[in-house]
């Protein structure tokens, strides 16, 4: 029989299927800098660079429950011709239930930023388009790539002195 009260997370903990849950998110930190405004607004000779910079941060919070934060640095221009540079942490807690332990950190360090990042993109393009600029729309971010190069980076971190 069916749980009325759309308890379905439950339903599955007990079955034993694997399940991934947002219990929920939320905007962390944002900072939006316009340095050189009102001069920044107006026409530029030449587009800016624009750099961004993307990381991808985990904490258990229970034995099932873990924070999933993206933290993106973003800015358009360099030193006095800087545009604006944006600061931003978004995160969401996640429920792993039943996921095999081999699989824990790859969901939590890949799927559950995959589910982040679409609300991530909309508030990066908010707040250069609120700052006043063309809204800076993010393309889409390959956790998978992101994970190995963690990975990569970490096991040459860990490698003896001298391989």
């Amino acid at each position: 029989m069916a749980d009325g009260n759309g308890n379905g997370g439950a339903a599955q903990e007990a079955t034993g299927a694997p399940s991934l849950n947002a219990l929920g998110q939320y905007l962390k930190d944002l900072s939006f800098e316009n340095p050189n405004a009102p001069r920044s607004l107006g026409p530029q000779e030449k587009s800016p660079n624009i750099g961004i910079q993307v990381n991808v941060n985990a904490k258990q919070l229970a034995p099932t429950d873990f924070e999933v934060s993206i933290s993106l640095d973003a800015k358009a221009g360099e030193g006095v011709d800087l545009l604006f540079k944006l600061d931003l942490e978004y995160a969401g807690v996640f429920r792993l239930t039943n996921i095999p332990e081999e699989q824990m950190h790859p969901i939590i360090m890949i799927e559950c930023p995959r589910l982040l990042f679409p609300f991530v993109r909309q508030i990066v393009a908010d707040a250069t388009r609120d700052g006043g600029f063309p809204p800076l729309f993010i393309d889409p971010i390959d956790f998978v790539a992101l994970y190995q190069q963690k990975a990569a980076e970490a096991q040459n971190a860990n490698a003896p002195a001298g391989n």
